[in-house]
Order: C-alpha cells, then structure tokens, then sequence
C-alpha cells in the first residue's frame, strides 16, 4: 500500500487513473521524512549573566539539536555594563565562547580563532566591541579590525562608547603615513583592500601589511577582527585573500575573531579560517583540500554537520533575528508584446553580430580569438540582463505606489548603475546630455566599436615573411571590414530608439525626481528631468561632501521621513540601516523589493539585511521581481545556489535562509549539469530523450528540434567544427548555457527552458525513487518512539489508535469527510480502514473534480486511498483489528493471508505499523568517510541521510539514518 504525507503529492494524484488496487499492495512506501520547522527560539543555555536581547532571537532547529560547551571562562567586563544592558544576554554568551576557545592552542601551535555567524541586527558589532574590552581589560591593549569600508570605523567608535568603553581609540590606517609605526595603543581599524596596499614613495618599497606586523610586534597576541569576513573569500586565488591567511601565520598567538552574517557561503571559500582548527595536524583532514573534498563530495548534508560540529566544539555561535512579521514573496513578471517585440529584435541582431563578427574574423586570418570571444559573449550577456531588468520596471513602479499609498515606504534593491554608459555619452557629447541612456544600447555598440575583429588584432601574416604583401589586397580587406562594422553600428543605432533606458533614472523619474528619492549607490552623477521636461545631467555632490557623506544623508532623508522611496546599490549594502528603527521618525513599514538580484548570494544578504534588524516597529516585506524571461532565471539560479548554502554554513541548516523558494530556480547542480547533457545531445540527434519536448510548440516536436538546433548555435552552444560537424561548445557548463539563452527570442528561450527543467526535473525524481538523492536534515516527527542506549535503533509506531482517530472524527464537518471502508475485504477477515480529513482551504479546481485529502490508517497514520464511507460504529471493530494486526505483520499477510518473503526466510514490513531506523549521533564529521565507505560496500550507495528526530520526552537528536541494512 502506498501512504503518502505532503498534500502537495495528494493533489497531483488528481488527473491520474486510478490505481488497481492488487497493485497498490506491492507499490513500495515513501518514508514519511519531512521538513519540519525552520527555527527554534534562542535562549543562551549554558551563559546565564545579562539582559534578555530587545528582539525575539531564533536558532535553526538543526544548530539547536546540539549544545555548546561547558564555560570555563571568566569575564573581566564590569559589572555595570552588564547591568545596563549595553551588552545583551546573546551578545555577553558570544564574548564568553570567543575568549574561550581563544585558551585554545591548535596542533601547528597557532591560537584557534571563533567565528560569529549572527545575523544582521543581533549586534555583531557591540560583541566585537565587547571582545576588544575584554581583551583590553586582561592588558592586551591592541587590537587590529578589518571591515569592508574606511566609514565603518565611525560605527567601530559608536561600538565601543556603546559598550562604555571610549577611552579605547580607533585609528584608521588610511590616515596614517606609510612606515609610521608610531601609534601605540588602542584599535588599528582597516579594509581588506589596504592589505594589499604598497607604496614607492621616496625610492623606498613599503607595504601595509608590513606596517601592520611591524606596529603588533612579535609575539602579539591581541585580537584580529575580520569583520564581514565573506570579503576575505577566494583566498588562494585573490591577493587580498592570500593577504588576510599571511597576516594570520606571522601572528600565530593572535586572537582572531571572524565576523559575518553570511560567513562562507561555499565550502571552498572557509579557506581563510584557518585558525578554526578543522583541517590540519592532528584533524581528520590533513589539508584545506582534503576537507574541501570530503564536504563537497557529500552535499548539503555534510555542510550542515559541519555547523552543528563547530558548534559543539565551541567554535561557532549562530542566531538572527526571528522572522516573525517578515513576508516573502517571489512576482513573476509577464511581458507585454511589445516588450517582446523589441527583445526579439534585438535577439535576431545578436545573432546576426555574431556570424558578422566570425566572418570579420575569418576574413583577417585571426588566429587568437579567446579575448574576442570574451569580449563578446560578456557583452552580450550584459546586453540582455539590462532587458531583463528594464522589462520589470513598470511593474515594479506600479506595486510601490500600492504600497505607499497603503502607507509604507519602498526600498529598491539595485546592482547596477549603468553610469560607464551614461558616462560615454557625456564624453561623445564634450559634457552635454539632453536626454536619458539606453544602458543596454551602450554595452552593444561599445562592443563594437572597442573590439570589432580589425587589422591591429591579427596576429597570423596571410603569407610568408619571404614573399612580398600585396598592399591592394589587405587594402580592399580592411574597407570591407570597415563597412561591415559601420552597417551593424547602423543597425545598433536603429534599435537603440527602441530599447529601454537606464533602469536608475528611469525609476528615479517616475517616482517623481531626485527630490522624493533617496539614492544610495557608488555613481557620480545622473540624468534628471528639470521642472519644464528638458533633461541634463548633474552630479549627485552637494557642497564639501564626497559621495560617501551623500550617501548617509540621504539615509538620513529617508528615515526623517522626508523622502519614502530608497534605492540602495552595492556601494550602500554594508553598514547602513534603513529598518523602521524605534529611535527614528519615519516608522511606516520597509517594502523591499529586489530589482535586480546580486551576482551573489554574498551580496544579497547583505542587502535584506538593510531593512530587517533589531528595535524595529515593523519587520519589512520582501519583494523578488522576476521576470517571464526563462534566461533571467540565470541571475536567480546564482543566488539561490549561495542562499541554499549559506542557510547550512551561516546558520547550519540550508532550509534556514528564508527566501529558500528561490530554490526552485537552482539549477547549478549536478543535476543541472546532466539535464543539458541530456538535452544537447537530444537537440543533436544523438539520442533519443525520455523527456519529451514541451506540448504546444507552434509547428511540433519536430519544429521544436529543428528550431533549438538553430537557437544554440545562434547563442553560441553549438558550434561547426571542419572534422566533427556540428558539435556542443568545450566547457559548455550549466552557467554558459543559462547565460546564453538570454539571446534567444523569448517564445523559444522559453520552451528551451521548459525542456531543460522537464529533464532536471525527470533526473531528481528518478534519483529520489532509487535511494540517491541529498535532501539535507529531514525531521522525522512520529507520535510514538522508543530508544535504545546503547544501540543506535530508532523503533518508531507509526499507526493511530482508535481514541485519535475518532476525536479527528469530532472535528470533521466536510461533506465527504469521515470514515471509510476499503472494497476488498482481506483475506486475512481484517479490513482497511480510513479516516478521510479534508483541510477546508483545499476546494476542487474544476467542476465535479475530487478534492484533494488527508487519509489516515489504523495501521501507518496519513495515507492516500479510495474507498466508500461508513459511521464511526461501523469503523470501529474494523480499525481496532487492523491496528493490533499490522503491529507485527506485513501488509500482505494483510491482504493474502501470506507473504512470499516471510515465508523465504526474509523480513517484511511493508504496511506494518513498526518501523526501525538506525541512527548513528555524535560528532559525524571526523569519521564520516569511513562510515560512507563501509555503507557504499553494503547497500552500492555512499548517501547517507541527515535526520533530526524528536523522542517522546523531546530529546533532539541529529546523525544519519538507515533503514536496516
């Protein structure tokens, strides 16, 4: 018999045949592994000095199955400070596990570092503070902080006069001279970026990060913040990365503290925390690469033990504030024709450049044409994600002005500008601009007048050194080059009346100028349109301010409420709060919206951040403005990627980070990566899908085919090779393809797209049915468990008494809800019964159409199946017989009187109400190789589930499961 849980999968029975019912005997059951609830509320449990924090703090369910240390610590923070409250409860319990594990030597002699994973508003920056004084306080009276901008050292003194403790000055590098060591005590406050600052001054070679060693002296052992520590990512692969692990081993006693909401958002990039302790002498894991490895190859699962293993070894701290009050919701954006007329011609030119451009090329005999290509496939994706972008902008506008007649104010989250383009023009035009800048018509005519394939590009003579040139042929070559370029600038010149303008100023415009809109981003200066409708451009400084201080003024407008629309950049995504802040004027409720997602997931939260923190009236609403486009799911894919990983690293659980819908859109996976295989090849005629192509086509599957073929080789995913034919693009990767499809015409993107996620879909399924796939932590939450000790089985009861079902029974008042008998009676004289519980909110799609039902058996609890209606008299004989009787036997002794198996030798517990799982607890992490190993010899398979279970007393309880083997 086959139970199903989710009412999502009830509904999707719907247009099914019914099943036989011989055959849904011997159908296999689903475990009944769910998703249960995010987050549990935070109380620090093992710290018991401060005040409660001002705001509701929660902890994901999964970082709070397992506790932190023991303290052994003892604060030197005064008394009083904790009495006033200028350090809350949480924030006191961070400090203590900071300067805990600070005691700690590792096994290469270095001090082991703690990260801080808080989210945005718990107060990262007054624990900061409080590490500092504390430190401080035991005589260590220097500190070095690192954060992302200079201007955040103003919030690194706020910190600490908060804390009651501004007699520890903050001095900010970039105001000191190169080689001047001579500042002595207090705070050396820098960016990332001045790590890797060096001067030539005076013939003499310096850097910062020897000022920096040489003003710690040897031996130091103060602290090192590395706030918003995600900036120090890549660190084998950037030089500031490599900067922050160098000034890290020539200071080997210093304490280091990392500091992020969004802490590292892929395996790869923890690189730089390396004072964590995870890898190295004496760790399972001898190097960085040994551990990447071992983590990647196991999923999201094994970022989440991760967490839950800092954490218990005191490393890790990680809450945020509830989300209580927040609502998140995703606007999926139709386009109107005529939107889809211009992006269509557009894609047609794209296409007609490309074949333009490999002529040119051809033509000059360029041999070297990897920058070219470059070039153009940059731009080209550039070009549309400003489509993209545009095409929600009426609509975005449209929602606002809802919202803030409805009495709340609007925050717009944006990434680009588009000033280079605005600025192009201001050149081309010696400072003079009279009207508004299609971004999009910028990036494809700069294109082309930058890197059109030309003479100075060859790099291959057409003969030999020895043999004369023949000036009238490279002549004739180069003018018709020439014409080539001229005539698709032309027609570049034509589309641009048609396409877009600048998002910014667009918005800025219709919102009604300048005036009622605080601009927070990196650009110089804009196009406004003046009081008698002409346009100029102005720059955005006011008197003897840089734009930095613009920046805050117009914070500062916003929450007078003197303006009550915000549009925030990346320029303005760290530091700044833009919350319905108790302590301002304006307190109506933040609407953000996204516009444009950031490149990643990084930068998203950071940004979200913004406008949800502590001593809020109201928590925001977000907004994820999407368009119809399929290609822009490409921007959504990236960052939903980085939020699903971020929810397991930051916070240990990667259901935790709250716009988890997102999820759907993440195609960068594994998954992803077969289902283009599959459907290039397809496309080809290379094999023959078990996917079928999207129903409604104009013109058929065969049209469809034949269409695709051309699409991607008019994007560039198919490419002619003189040997091989037509052929798929080397390193055609999931992120190449998402990006090029951007240029296809919006019907056959669309259905390309359609194709794609049909395959993917048909590829999670099919490893879901055999056992393969990562789900991540599942909850298993039954009614009824009992534990072994001493051996890791979980015996779990899955049925439902008689004295459940029929108080269920009390509360139905649906006309099709109640009890029911199955038509076949069994041959065991025990018949199936069936509490049928329909949620009054599930109504029938369609006329005549079944609803959609919760079912219940005596024998496994929730369950699917047809059968005909009795009263509860009649059901309770029935259901008490089958209760008892499927406790110790299978469903088909049930139905046969028999099972084949049992009657083998082997063990069967298909339909029975007894369950057992083997569950392995405990600090997972450093044997999970070897337990992967000996259950892949076993079972073929290395996947081992993540679960939390919760026992009758309410013991949690975290490790991977089996069922018996």
């Amino acid at each position: 018999m086959n139970y199903i849980t989710h009412i999502l999968l009830l509904q999707a029975q719907r247009n099914q045949a019914p099943a036989e019912e011989e055959v849904e005997e011997e159908e296999e059951e689903t475990e009944e592994l769910g998703h249960v609830d995010t987050y549990a509320d935070y109380k620090p449990s093992k710290s018991t000095i401060g005040i409660n924090h001002p705001d509701i703090v929660v902890e994901t369910n999964t970082l709070s199955s397992v506790p932190p240390p023991d303290i052994t610590y003892h604060l030197s923070i005064p008394e009083s400070t904790i009495k006033q409250g200028l350090l809350s409860a949480l924030q006191l319990e961070a400090i203590i596990y900071a300067c805990q594990q600070h005691e700690v030597i590792l096994q290469n002699n270095q001090r082991a570092g703690f990260l801080i994973g808080d989210g945005a508003g718990v107060g990262k920056g007054r624990t900061v503070a409080g590490i500092i004084l504390e430190n401080n306080l035991k005589g260590r009276k220097k500190a070095l902080w690192f954060s992302v901008s200079n201007d955040l050292k103003y919030d690194a003194e706020r910190d600490l006069k908060d804390i009651d403790a501004p007699t520890i000055p903050v001095h900010a590098l970039n105001k000191i001279k190169y080689g001047d060591t001579a500042t002595s005590e207090g705070v050396l406050f820098a960016t990332y970026s001045a790590l890797i600052g060096e001067s030539q001054a005076g013939g003499q070679h310096r850097t910062r990060l020897k000022q920096i060693l040489d003003w710690c002296k040897p031996g130091f052992d103060g602290v090192i913040v590395f706030d918003e520590c995600h900036k120090a990512k890549n660190a084998t692969s950037t030089k500031m990365g490599k900067a922050v692990l160098d000034l890290q081993n020539k200071l080997p006693l210093a304490r280091v503290v990392y500091a992020s909401a969004t802490g590292a958002s892929e395996p790869k990039n923890m690189i730089y925390m390396s004072r964590l302790g995870i890898w190295g002498d004496g760790t399972p894991f001898k190097t960085f690469d040994d551990f990447l490895h071992a983590i990647e190859k196991r999923g999201v699962g094994a970022m989440e033990i991760v967490a839950m293993d800092m954490k218990v070894s005191g490393m890790y701290i990680a809450r945020q504030l509830s989300f209580s009050g927040v609502s998140f919701r995703i606007e999926e954006i139709g386009l109107d024709d005529d939107f889809k007329l211009v992006y269509n011609k557009a894609a047609k030119l794209w296409a007609e450049a490309l074949a333009v451009f490999m002529r040119a090329a051809d033509e000059l005999g360029l041999v070297s044409r990897k920058s070219l290509w470059g070039q153009f496939w940059s731009s080209h994706q550039r070009f549309f994600k400003y489509l993209c972008i545009a095409a929600k902008v009426r609509c975005l506008v449209e929602l606002a002005k809802k919202e803030l007649e409805a009495g709340k104010c609007i925050v717009i989250g944006l990434q680009s500008t588009g000033e280079a383009r605005t600025r192009e023009v201001l050149d081309e035009n010696d400072g003079h601009l009279d009207r508004f800048v299609s971004a999009a018509e910028g990036v494809f005519k700069a294109l082309v007048q930058k890197h059109f394939p030309s003479e100075k590009q060859r790099r291959e003579k057409v003969t030999p050194a020895n043999v004369p040139v023949c000036l009238g042929f490279f002549g004739l070559s180069t003018a018709r080059i020439e014409e080539m370029k001229q005539s698709l600038l032309n027609k570049i010149a034509d589309l641009g009346k048609e396409l877009p303008l600048n998002t910014l100023d667009e918005l800025i415009d219709k919102f009604g100028g300048p005036e009622k809109v605080s601009e927070m981003t990196g650009r110089k200066g804009r196009v406004v349109r003046r009081l008698d409708g002409s346009v100029r451009y102005e720059s955005r400084a006011e008197q003897s301010h840089t734009i930095d201080h613009i920046n805050l003024k117009e914070k500062d407008r916003f929450m007078s409420g003197e303006k009550l629309v915000a549009i925030i950049s990346e320029a303005a995504s760290s530091g700044i709060s833009l919350q319905a802040d108790k302590r301002v004027k304006n307190q109506c409720r933040r609407v953000h919206m996204t516009l444009e997602l950031p490149w990643s997931a990084d930068r998203a939260i950071q940004q979200f951040g913004r406008t949800h923190r502590s001593n809020q009236v109201t928590a925001p609403e977000y907004i994820f403005l999407i368009s119809e486009l399929a290609g822009e799911r490409r921007f959504a894919s990236i960052v939903a990627k980085r939020l699903e990983s971020l929810g397991a690293l930051t916070h240990g659980d990667r259901r935790a980070t709250e716009s988890r819908d997102l999820s759907k859109y993440n195609f960068e996976n594994k998954y992803g990566t077969k289902a283009l295989d599959k459907i290039t090849k397809a496309i080809l005629g290379h094999i023959e899908s078990k996917v079928p192509p999207p129903k409604g086509y104009p013109g058929g599957d065969a049209l469809f085919f034949r269409d695709m073929k051309k699409g991607m080789m008019d994007v560039g995913i198919f490419c002619k090779e003189p040997r091989f034919g037509l052929s798929t693009e080397k390193d055609c990767s999931i992120t190449k393809f998402l990006n090029r499809i951007l240029g296809l015409e919006v019907h056959k993107q669309n259905s390309l797209f359609q194709y794609f996620t049909d395959n993917f879909d048909y590829l999670i399924e099919k490893d879901k049915k055999e056992g393969k796939y990562d789900m991540g932590i599942l909850g298993m939450d039954f009614k009824t468990h009992t534990q072994n000790t001493t051996d890791p089985i979980i015996s779990v009861d899955r049925g439902m008494p008689w004295k459940e079902a029929f108080e269920k029974a009390q509360n139905l008042k649906g006309l099709d809800e109640g009890f029911y008998l199955s038509h076949k009676v069994s041959l065991a004289n025990v018949p199936s019964m069936f509490a049928d519980t329909l949620p009054g909110s599930l109504e029938p799609d369609t006329a005549g159409e079944k609803r959609a039902a919760f079912i219940f058996s005596p024998s496994l609890g929730q369950g699917i199946k047809r059968n005909f209606e009795v009263s509860s008299d009649e059901a309770k004989d029935s259901w008490e017989s089958q209760f008892n009787f499927s406790f110790g036997k299978c469903c088909h002794a049930n139905w046969n009187g028999k099972c084949k198996k049992i009657e083998e030798g082997q063990e069967c517990l298909q339909g029975m109400r007894l369950r057992q799982y083997h569950m392995l607890c405990g600090a997972l992490l450093r044997v999970w190789k070897r337990v992967a190993d000996v259950v892949a010899d076993i079972t073929s398979s290395s996947i081992l589930q993540i679960v939390r279970l919760k026992t009758k007393n309410s013991n949690k309880q975290v490790g991977e499961y089996r069922t018996p083997i």
